[in-house]
This record gives structure tokens, C-alpha cells and sequence, in this order.
């Protein structure tokens, strides 16, 4: 059937009556199932219910099913009828019990989502515009969901949704579009600070996402030019998607599931207990499920290999490997490698009955399973393959792109991290003014570097800034300040700008301009970096003069400066031009010039472009 999962001829030994074929089927697809429900039912607290309802009307029913090639379709459609048949019970539910209907805090099947596959920037945003979909909207995404992360096919779709493949192609694109705007509606949100005109829309939202906020909502941010960019630089979620892995079962979900299966079999020497009413059994019970061949008895998952076929199925729904952490966000996996292999024993002890004297040892019976899966390789773009190179300026009204959010603790400066730094006008916590001045960074977070081009001082060809001794990952994740270094100054001649005056000033300073080296990229008044490991940033003046600064700020402080907009009004004081967004939230951001992990003794030989992989 694809995707690693039993094929037809597992499916038919188990309606012939082969026990481990049909614990491999249980096993296999208890995940797809639980992600078809999870989603559909928005991780409501009927989601275990349904799992269990599913996989016991899988297992009577499976005797008759007549193409097993059908099997998995079948499933999800059955996985489907379940979820109506929920919201039909639902809607016939008196208004107090309406009321305390909701969805369960700790199950919410996003948060479940975001915790267990680590999802990180527009990953994550996806998985969170899921709340925003309709009920309708959000059994199609599940099933959709799993298409493009390669676990259905489009005619597996169709058929679950009892629908033709026409139609649900045009059922899809209309999701994809609702899905995209939810994106914007999490996005507008988000934004700091917040558009004003936006607040006054959302002045009477309860705060619960809906899909008629998130028309309110997006219907806004397509005529606001603030919120209008949302809408920007959505990397389709079709390849966000794909490749993920499913979510993970529960563990506390499986003893449900078996005592749904075979309630009479638990409680044996197994040690499962189910957490469901009347589970309790007799260990050497045998027998045929409901509507299967009589040769199908669920004691050989249940009793003394009951051990055995847990762990199986445990086993199964724990190996779900989550990969995605460190995969290029627009980039599916693919490659699969280093074998882990995870070995579960059961011991069953059974004492003669009633034992006939001390001296006879009681019968023990040991049986190891050995579970191997695969640990999938990131396909994604390679740690420092992405080098800072020249770029034009981007519209000045033009609002950033979202800035991934990146896991941040404390970036400090370790002891003896600086020479002879001198504190400017420019400010900043370690302040670098003359050739040799540097600083030893180290952490997770993010910090900012603040430039000041003392062309007044010495104009001529500058010697950039180098990173040296690198350890860990350093990623330029935004540009600021409210300008780049090349923009023209207000208030003075447009020719002059933060690089340089063709003139000399009122007060006799040098005249031109500071160059930079060919290839190099052009600085903002503020640039950005997030850092995980430790770096030593040093100056390098010669030449023209330079000073800089490098201060440890929060996601929300690079998030206020690039997103300070330039004034409505021509030549007004303050930022000239929006910031820009570098950060892709992967290891496809880029990484700054002069760059290395060596340790030169003179810092200013290294390379523009080093290799750091």
C-alpha cells in the first residue's frame, strides 16, 4: 500500500484469520487513523472515543471488504462516518450538555501538532490557521494533510470523502485558499505592533478562533496596505507538508484501543490495564471477533503474547520519527538512514494451579520483539550554503516578512571578551572602536550590531568587520534601524548619505565616501543575528573609520525596529524605510560574509565567503 504500511496480501491473511497479520494492520494504521480524527475533530476530547469506535468497526467489519487493495481508503472512510456520526450525536445533545461540549485544553490536536513534530516557522503558522477552518474545512485538511505528507493518495482522499477525484481536487483548492488566509489572519495577529485599524475590527472577538473572525479578519488585511502584507512570501503549504511525519499515538490511547478490540482479554498478565468499563478477562479467552472468520481470535494479541502485540503496536506509534526540526521549511524529505532498533521483552509467569508442593518452580515464559525503524536524514538546504551577497533595496514602504521565532535563552559576552572598548554615541552593549577591538559572544538568542560610519573622520575603502572562531550556528536574521547605510540622510542633499558627503561639512570633517570591498553586501544602521554556540565578532578598521556595537536583544525587540514604519509625510525625522526579514527559520537562512570557524591570527584575512558547514 505505499508508505512503508501492509499491503493487500496483509490484509487478506488477516481476514483468512492470521492473528499477526492482523496485529500488523492494527498497528500499522492506528496513526493514520488517529491523525484522520485528531485534526477532523480539532483534538476535542471525543477524539480517543472515535480512534477506538474506528479500529473496532475496522477489525468486525474487515471480513467483508471486498478489494483488499481498498483497505486503507476504507479505513479513512469509516474513520470519517465515525466523525459525523460524533457531531450528529452532538447536535442532538440538549443545550447543557452543548455547554460543556468543547474541545479539551490539554488535547488540542495544534498544540499536540507543534509539541510533538517541533514545528518552527511557517510550519508552525500553518498548523496554527488550522484552528481559524470550519468543521467542514478542517476534515478535508486532515485528509489533504496526509496526502501531501505522502501517507494517502488523492483517489484514497476522494474515496474517503465518498466523493469523485474532479471534485475533490476542486474541494481542495477551496481549503488551500481559506488555509491561506487564516495564515494571514495568524500573521496580522501576531504582528508587533499591531495595526490600529485592525484593532478596532477585533474590538468585540472573544479571542476564540472561528471561521467567521477569520473572514472578518482577512477581509481586512486584503484592503489595509499595513496588513496587506500577510498575505507576502507564503511558502505554499503543500510544501510545507510534505514529508512530515504523522503525530504520534498517545500511549494512554492504547489500552482504549484494545479494550474496544477485545475487552474480555485485558487484565490478563500483561499489565495493561484499560481505563475503560469492563475490561476485565480471562487470560486464556479465545474466540472471533464480531463479523470475523471464527478462526480470528484476538488472543494472540492479548494474554500471554499480549505483551508481545502492545509492544508492537507501542512500538509502531512511537517510532514515528519526528524529523522536521531540522529540515529546509520548503524542502521535502526523502533519504532515510541510520537504522535504531528498539528490543521490548515480555516475561509471563504462570504458577501451577494449585501447586502441588514448593519444591515446583513456577513456568516462565520469555519473548523478546525487536522493532527496527529508520531515522530519516534531512534532504534540507546545508548549514551555510546560504551566504550573505549584494542585494538591492527593497520597497521603502514595504512591510517585512513575519521573522521566525527561534528558541532563544541569553547571548553574554564571556570574560576578557574585548580590548579597549570605548563606549560611542551609537551606544551598545560592547562597543568595538578601533582595529582590533572584539568581542566573544555565546548563547541561543539574538543580537544586534549597530554600525556608525565615521566617513567625517576618515573617509576611503573599508575593511569589514570579520567572524572568527566559530562554534555552533550563527544566522543573519533581519536588517534595520530604519535605513540602510547607502540611504540618502535627511535634512541634507540627497547625494549625501550615512556612507559619505561629496562636500565638507559645516564644521571642516574630511569629504567622501566609504567604500565597501566588491561583494560586499550593504549594511543597515542595525543588522540582526541569531546566535547558537559562541563567535568572537572583532573590527577592523583600516582606512576608512568605522565604529560598531554588539548588543543581545529579544525576538520582540527585532521584530519593533524592522516593522517601525517610515513616516506618512515626505522628509519626515524618523525611519526612512521599513527593516527586512533575512530568516527563513531553517538552516536555509543566510549566514553573514567573513565568516569562519578557524581562528586567524589576523582577523581581517578572512574570506568573504567562508565555508562553515
Amino acid at each position: 500500500m505505499g508508505n512503508g504500511q501492509p499491503g493487500a496480501a496483509t490484509v487478506v491473511a488477516a481476514q483468512a484469520g492470521d492473528q499477526n497479520a492482523l496485529d500488523e494492520l492494527v498497528a500499522a494504521y492506528l496513526p493514520l487513523v488517529y491523525n484522520v480524527v485528531g485534526r477532523a475533530l480539532a483534538g476535542h476530547s471525543d477524539v480517543d472515543d472515535v480512534v477506538q469506535e474506528t479500529m473496532l468497526r475496522v477489525v468486525d467489519g474487515l471480513a467483508q471488504l471486498r478489494d483488499p487493495e481498498s483497505f486503507r481508503s476504507w479505513l479513512v472512510a469509516i474513520a470519517l462516518r465515525q466523525v459525523h456520526d460524533r457531531g450528529r450525536r452532538v447536535a442532538r445533545s440538549p443545550q447543557d450538555e452543548l455547554a460543556h461540549d468543547v474541545a479539551d485544553p490539554g488535547a488540542d490536536f495544534v498544540d499536540l501538532t507543534l509539541l510533538r513534530l517541533e514545528l518552527s516557522g511557517q510550519r508552525r503558522e500553518v498548523a496554527e490557521a488550522t484552528r481559524w477552518l470550519d468543521d467542514g474545512d478542517r476534515e478535508l485538511l486532515s485528509l489533504w494533510w496526509l496526502e501531501v505528507s505522502g501517507e494517502l493518495t488523492r483517489a484514497e482522499l476522494a474515496v474517503g470523502l465518498g466523493i469523485t477525484t474532479a471534485h475533490a481536487a476542486v474541494r481542495v483548492q477551496r481549503v488551500k485558499a481559506s488555509l491561506a488566509a487564516a495564515r494571514a489572519v495568524v500573521r496580522s495577529l501576531r504582528a508587533e505592533p499591531r495595526c490600529v485599524d485592525l484593532n478596532v475590527v477585533v474590538r468585540d472577538w472573544d479571542g476564540r478562533p472561528s471561521a467567521t473572525w477569520r473572514k472578518r479578519i482577512a477581509r481586512h488585511t486584503r484592503d489595509c496596505l499595513w496588513c496587506m502584507a500577510a498575505w507576502q512570501e507564503q511558502v505554499p503549504a503543500e510544501r510545507l507538508l510534505a514529508g512530515l511525519a504523522l503525530v504520534p499515538v498517545p500511549v494512554a490511547l492504547l489500552p482504549g484501543v484494545l479494550g474496544a478490540i477485545r475487552p474480555d482479554l485485558l487484565g490478563t498478565s500483561s499489565g495493561v490495564s484499560s481505563g475503560t468499563s469492563g475490561t476485565s478477562g480471562t487470560s486464556g479467552t479465545s474466540g472471533s471477533s464480531s463479523g470475523m472468520s471464527s478462526g480470528m481470535s484476538w488472543s494472540g494479541l492479548l494474554a500471554k503474547p499480549v505483551a508481545v502485540g502492545v509492544a508492537a503496536i507501542v512500538a509502531a506509534a512511537s517510532a514515528i520519527v519526528v524529523y522536521t526540526s531540522n529540515q529546509a521549511e520548503p524542502t521535502p524529505q526523502a533519504n532515510l538512514a541510520e537504522l535504531t532498533t528498539t528490543t521490548t521483552s515480555a516475561v509471563t509467569t504462570t504458577p501451577s494451579s494449585p501447586p502441588p508442593s514448593s519444591s515446583i518452580a513456577p513456568t516462565t515464559t520469555t519473548t523478546t520483539t525487536t522493532t527496527t525503524t529508520t531515522k530519516p536524514v534531512p534532504t534540507g538546504p546545508r548549514y551555510g550554503s546560504v551566504v550573505d551577497t549584494v542585494d538591492a533595496k527593497p520597497d521603502p514602504r514595504t512591510p517585512p516578512a513575519p521573522l521566525p521565532v527561534r528558541p532563544a535563552g541569553e547571548v553574554t559576552a564571556v570574560g576578557g571578551v574585548y580590548e579597549n572598548a570605548k563606549r560611542g554615541y551609537i551606544g551598545g552593549k560592547y562597543v568595538m572602536m578601533r582595529r582590533g577591538e572584539h568581542v566573544v559572544l555565546s548563547g541561543r538568542g539574538y543580537f544586534r550590531v549597530r554600525y556608525e560610519i565615521a566617513w567625517f573622520n576618515r573617509p576611503g575603502g573599508m575593511v569589514m568587520p570579520t567572524w572568527t572562531g566559530l562554534k555552533g550556528k550563527l544566522f543573519h536574521v533581519a536588517s534595520g534601524g530604519g535605513h540602510r547605510m547607502d540611504d540618502s540622510a535627511p535634512g541634507t542633499p540627497p547625494e549625501n548619505t550615512w556612507m559619505g558627503s561629496p562636500t565638507v561639512g559645516p564644521n571642516g570633517p574630511a569629504s567622501g565616501y566609504v567604500g565597501l570591498p566588491p561583494g560586499a553586501q550593504q549594511m543597515w544602521q542595525n543588522e540582526f543575528f541569531y546566535l547558537d554556540g559562541e563567535v568572537t565578532l572583532g573590527n577592523n578598521e583600516r582606512g576608512a573609520d568605522y565604529n560598531i556595537t554588539a548588543t543581545p536583544v529579544t525576538w520582540d525587540e527585532v521584530t519593533k525596529d524592522i516593522t517601525a514604519p517610515p513616516p506618512s509625510e515626505p522628509g519626515g525625522r524618523g525611519p526612512i524605510r521599513y527593516g527586512l526579514t533575512r530568516d527563513t527559520g531553517d538552516d536555509g537562512a543566510p549566514v553573514p560574509q567573513y565568516l569562519t570557524r578557524e581562528t586567524p591570527a589576523d582577523r581581517a584575512a578572512v574570506p568573504q565567503q567562508s565555508a562553515v558547514s
